[in-house]
C-alpha cells in the first residue's frame, strides 16, 4: 500500500492534514435510504475523538447540521464530507444520499473516494434490500470502487445479522456468493424483557476473539463456551474465500491438506483482495450507547479503512486533455508533480458565498495560488453543453468542513479533499490546473434529468432574481438541467423525480430568496395543413401621403413530417416584382413561426408564390410581408389545419417480473411497443414510441409500478399527427383558457 506517512492534527481550530497521500483514505458511504449512514458517520467520527458525545463536534455544532432541508426532511439529500483521524491515516468520510434523486451525489462520492462502505439495513426484508440496494451496488460496480458491506440495525427486534450476510452474498456476490463474507459475527448480551437481546461485541473469525463493548469501550477476550463451533464454521468458510481470492495459488492447497496458514498471511490477502475490488467483507455496526466512546464494530471498520481499504497511490487516475482534446501523460498522485484536480461539488454558503469540494489529483493547492479553471459543462445527454470557463483564478482559503463549520488547512496534497472559496464562477465537473498549462479531466457520465417542472415567478421582484437563482441551482447540481422552451416559452427545470423538484423550489426560496409558482408543463406542438389549398392576401391601405398596396396569391400543400418550410417562386410576367418576391417569403415565414389556428408553428408545408399585383409608388417591403402572411392565415381558413404533438423513442429496463405490468401501462399512454430485447440479470429492455404529452411524469409513475426498479431513457422521434378528438379538446381547452373561463 506505499511507504506509509502520517496525518497530524492542526492547531486548535485547524483541521487535520495529510502529509502525503499514502496517509489519505477516502471512503464513501453509500446505500439505500434509511440504511443509517449518517448514524454511522457519526458512531465512527466519535470514535475517533473527532466529537466529544455522540452527533456533537468538538467546537460545537452537529456532524449533520449542514443543511436545514436534511433537518426537516430527516433525509441526505446532498453529499457531506466529515475527515478524522485514526492511526495516523486522515480519513475523508463522504456521506451520500440513497435516495434514487440524488444520483448525481451519489456519482460525485464516487469520483471523489477509492473505496466504499455499503451500508445495509437488517431491519429490511430481503426483497426490500434487493429493490433498493442493487440499484446503488451497481453504481459502485460501474466504476470499480472497492467495497464493504456494513451492516446496521442489528439491535431492532428480530434482525438477524446470519440471514442479512446471506442476502448479501445472493444480491451482492452474482456468481460468486463466497465473495461476499463476514469478518466478523454478532455477540448479543442476556435477552431483555421484550426478548431481544443487545448488541454488545463482536467476534473475529481471524484472530479468532471477542471484541467486547458493553462496557463502552473496547475489550478483547477469547471466546468461550457454545461460541466456539459457530465461530469455527463461519471461520472455514472465510479462509476458503480469501484463498480462493489468494495470488499464492499454494495456499489452498496446502489448506486442504490439513496445512496451516498464518493469521498475517490471510490478512495481507485479505486486504489485497479488498483493494482489488474482488472480495467484499461483511461487517456489522451500531452506536455507542449514551455516555460511551465507542459505537459495536467502529474499531474494526476503521481498521479495515486503513489497512484493507487502497490509499489514493492505488487509484488509476482519470485521462487529462489539452483543451483542444490533445491527449496528454497520465498525472501522477504526486504531491510535487503538477497540479490537477476536479471539483466534485459546488454549493452557496450564507456567509462565504460559492464554495467548492474540491479533489487534488496530482500536484498540490495551496491558499491564493493562482490556478486555471476550465471546464466541459457536463456535455452528456440531456446537458446541452454550459458555457466554457476558461479563466485564471486566484483561490481563496482552503478549508475543512465539520458540523457545519469550515476549519483552515494550510495545503491539500495529491489524494486529498479540501473546500476553496472564491474560485471564480466554477461548476461541479471542472477542471483546475496549472495557470500556464491549461488542462481538461474526462467528463462524467450524469443520468439525464426526466421529470420537467414548469416554473413562473410570483412577483415582480421574484421575477427579477429567478434567472439568477436557477442559475446558481443549475451550477451546484449536474443532474438538474434549465431550460427556456422557445417555442412554449416556459422556463423548465427538468430534474430526476419528485423529491427532486421539492429540494429545488426549497433551496430557490430559501437560499436565494425567489418565491416561483408550479405550472403545467407544456410539449411544443406544430401545426400542419392537411390538403392543399390556396390563398389571397390583399393588403391595400390609402389614409394621406404614402399608401401601402400588395396583393398575392399563394398555393399551400402538404409535405413530409421533417420537411420543414418550403417556399417555391412561379409568379411570371413580373406580377410581383422581383424585389418583392422575398418579402413574400418573409411574411409567410414569420406567419407560420406564430401559427395560423391554435398558435403552435407551421411546418410541412411547400407554399408556393402564384400570382400578385403592386403598385409603382404605394407597394414596399413590409406591404407584401403583410400581404405573404394574410395569405397563409386566409389558405389555413380553407382546409383542416393539424396539430402535430412530439413523439419520443423511450427505453424502459426493468426487472422481468414487471415486462406485463409496465407493457399494459404503455398501452394506456398511446404508445407503440417497437421491441423487447433480454438483459443480463432477469431484465428486459422495451423499445416503445410514445408521444410526450403521456410521458412528462412518467419517471414518477414507473418508478412506482415497479417498486423502484425499472429505469428508462428517452429521445426525440418526430411530430405525428394527433388524434382529432383529442386536438379538439386542447383547442377548446385553449380556447377557454384564453377566454377566461
Amino acid at each position: 500500500m506505499g511507504d506509509r506517512t502520517h496525518a497530524h492534527t492542526g492547531a486548535a481550530g485547524r483541521a487535520t492534514t495529510a502529509d502525503g497521500p499514502a496517509s489519505v483514505r477516502n471512503v464513501v458511504l453509500v446505500g439505500p435510504s434509511g440504511s443509517g449512514k449518517t448514524t454511522l458517520v457519526e458512531a465512527l467520527a466519535l470514535t475517533a475523538g473527532a466529537l466529544n458525545r455522540a452527533g456533537r463536534v468538538e467546537d460545537g455544532g452537529t456532524v449533520s447540521d449542514h443543511d436545514e432541508i436534511e433537518q426537516r426532511r430527516q433525509r441526505s439529500v446532498q453529499l457531506s464530507l466529515v475527515p478524522v483521524e485514526w492511526g495516523g491515516y486522515k480519513i475523508n468520510l463522504l456521506d451520500t444520499p440513497g435516495y434514487a434523486d440524488f444520483v448525481g451525489e451519489l456519482r460525485a462520492g464516487l469520483l471523489a473516494a477509492d473505496a466504499a462502505l455499503f451500508v445495509v439495513s437488517a431491519a429490511q426484508e430481503a426483497d426490500a434490500v434487493a429493490v433498493t440496494a442493487r440499484p446503488v451496488w451497481e453504481e459502485c460496480a460501474a466504476v470499480g470502487m472497492p467495497r464493504a458491506v456494513v451492516v446496521t440495525h442489528l439491535d431492532t427486534a428480530r434482525t438477524s445479522f446470519d440471514e442479512m450476510t446471506r442476502v448479501c452474498g445472493r444480491i451482492f456476490g452474482g456468481d460468486d456468493p463466497d465473495a461476499v463474507l463476514p469478518l466478523h459475527l454478532p455477540v448479543r448480551g442476556p435477552e431483555a424483557p421484550d426478548g431481544h437481546a443487545r448488541l454488545t461485541g463482536l467476534a473475529g473469525l481471524l484472530t479468532g476473539r471477542i471484541s467486547d463493548y458493553s462496557s463502552g469501550e473496547r475489550t478483547e477476550h477469547p471466546p468461550v463456551g457454545d461460541r466456539r463451533a459457530p465461530l469455527l464454521e463461519a471461520r472455514d468458510r472465510l479462509i476458503e474465500g480469501i484463498i480462493a481470492e489468494s495470488e499464492d495459488e499454494t495456499l489452498m492447497d496446502r489448506y486442504l491438506g490439513g496445512g496451516d496458514i498464518a493469521v498475517g498471511t490471510l490478512v495481507e490477502d485479505l486486504e489485497r483482495a479488498v483493494a482489488r475490488g474482488s472480495f467484499h467483507p461483511v461487517l456489522t455496526a451500531a452506536p455507542a450507547p449514551d455516555g460511551a466512546r465507542q459505537g459495536v464494530g467502529t474499531v474494526e471498520l476503521l481498521d479495515l479503512v486503513t489497512r484493507g481499504f487502497p490509499s489514493p497511490l492505488e487509484r488509476t487516475l482519470p485521462d487529462v486533455t489539452t483543451p483542444d482534446g490533445s491527449p496528454r501523460p497520465a498525472p501522477v498522485c504526486d504531491p510535487k508533480a503538477p497540479l490537477v484536480a476536479e471539483v466534485v461539488k459546488t454549493s452557496s454558503d450564507p456567509y462565504v458565498g460559492r464554495v467548492c469540494l474540491v479533489r487534488v489529483f496530482s500536484g498540490t493547492l495551496h491558499p491564493e495560488d493562482t490556478v486555471h479553471v476550465r471546464g466541459h459543462g457536463l456535455a452528456d445527454p440531456g446537458h446541452p453543453a454550459r458555457p466554457f470557463h476558461d479563466a485564471d483564478v486566484r483561490v481563496g482559503a482552503l478549508s475543512s468542513p465539520f458540523g457545519g463549520r469550515q476549519r483552515p488547512v494550510d495545503a491539500c496534497v495529491a489524494g486529498d479533499l479540501a473546500c476553496v472559496s472564491r474560485l471564480g464562477a466554477a461548476e461541479t465537473g471542472d477542471t483546475l490546473s496549472p495557470a500556464g498549462d491549461p488542462l481538461l479531466m474526462e467528463p462524467w457520465t450524469m443520468p439525464d434529468p426526466l421529470l420537467p417542472l414548469a416554473v413562473r415567478a410570483h412577483s415582480k421582484a421574484d421575477e427579477d432574481k429567478l434567472s439568477h437563482g436557477l442559475a446558481r441551482l443549475a451550477a451546484e447540481d449536474p443532474t438538474m438541467r434549465l431550460e427556456q422552451n422557445p417555442d412554449t416559452h416556459q422556463v423548465v427545470l427538468w430534474c430526476m423525480g419528485e423529491a427532486h423538484t421539492d429540494v429545488a423550489l426549497e433551496r430557490l426560496r430559501n437560499r436565494y430568496g425567489v418565491q416561483v409558482d408550479a405550472v403545467p408543463h407544456l410539449v411544443p406542438l406544430r401545426e400542419t395543413f392537411a390538403s392543399r389549398t390556396v390563398g389571397r392576401g390583399r393588403h391595400v391601405k390609402q389614409s394621406g401621403g404614402h399608401g401601402q398596396y400588395a396583393i398575392c396569391e399563394i398555393e399551400v400543400e402538404p409535405l413530409p413530417s421533417g420537411t420543414g418550410i418550403e417556399f417555391v417562386d412561379k409568379v411570371v410576367g413580373g406580377s410581383v416584382p422581383r424585389q418583392f418576391v422575398p418579402s413574400v417569403e418573409k411574411g409567410v415565414r414569420a406567419q407560420a413561426a406564430r401559427g395560423v389556428a391554435a398558435g403552435h408553428p407551421l411546418v410541412d408545408v411547400r407554399v408556393t408564390l402564384l400570382d400578385g399585383k403592386s403598385h409603382s409608388v404605394d407597394s414596399s417591403d413590409a406591404a407584401f410581408q403583410t400581404a405573404g402572411a394574410l395569405a397563409l392565415r386566409e389558405a389555413a381558413a380553407d382546409t383542416r389545419v393539424q396539430l402535430l404533438e412530439p413523439v419520443a423513442e423511450i427505453r424502459v429496463l426493468v426487472p422481468d417480473d414487471y415486462v406485463g405490468a409496465v407493457m399494459s401501462d404503455l398501452a394506456g399512454r398511446r404508445s407503440r411497443v417497437v421491441g423487447t430485447e433480454q438483459e443480463s440479470g432477469d431484465r428486459t429492455r422495451i423499445h416503445a414510441e410514445v408521444p410526450e404529452m403521456e410521458i412528462g411524469r412518467y419517471t414518477v409513475d414507473l418508478r412506482s409500478l415497479t417498486h423502484g426498479t425499472g429505469r428508462f431513457d428517452r429521445a426525440y422521434a418526430r411530430h405525428e399527427p394527433m388524434p382529432p378528438q383529442l386536438a379538439d379538446r386542447l383547442r377548446e381547452a385553449e380556447e377557454n383558457h384564453t377566454n377566461g373561463t
